[in-house]
């Protein structure tokens, strides 16, 4: 099954990536996610892939604000 659907969310600062790995294993340790290999840190979204609909109505229920 490849990651044919995405979800963008709204992270501003640097280490968005890492940041984004700790929330997911803490708050949606289920779902299969693919991040992107570097994100500049002026940026102000986080795109991700996931896997089905259900997966990205998940996190987007699941995520806060913006990025912890």
């Amino acid at each position: 099954m490849t990651f044919k659907y995405t979800q963008v969310l709204p992270a501003t600062g640097a280490n968005k990536i890492a940041r984004f790995q700790e929330w997911a294993k803490a708050h949606a340790p289920g779902i299969d996610i693919h991040l992107p290999p570097q994100v500049p840190i002026e940026a102000t979204a986080l795109t991700i892939r996931l896997k089905s609909t259900e997966d990205r109505d998940a996190i987007k229920k699941a995520f806060p604000a913006t990025l912890p």
